[in-house]
């Protein structure tokens, strides 16, 4: 599908789903700045430690983790 052939309701997620980060290429490189960066903040809201050696599959599911715990992966809906 085209994105020129997208409805304009069509979230841009659903168009490019997302890997499964234990298959990226790049799952056991550092984890980028702005990776760290956030977790720092999710980890301070959650009161949990952040770990400076974090790979990029390793903070990015960290991240959705700490998402969920801190309500900030919800992005509105409401919980069940």
């Amino acid at each position: 599908m085209k994105a020129d052939n997208v409805a304009p309701d069509v979230p841009p997620a659903s168009l490019n789903p997302e890997k499964d980060p234990d298959k990226w290429v790049t799952k056991d490189e550092p984890m980028t700045g702005p990776q760290r960066s956030y977790l720092q903040t999710l980890c301070r809201e959650a009161g949990e430690e952040f770990n400076q050696q974090w790979t990029k599959a390793e903070a990015s599911k960290k991240i959705d983790e700490l998402q969920e715990k801190t309500g900030r992966g919800n992005a509105g809906t409401p919980e069940s």
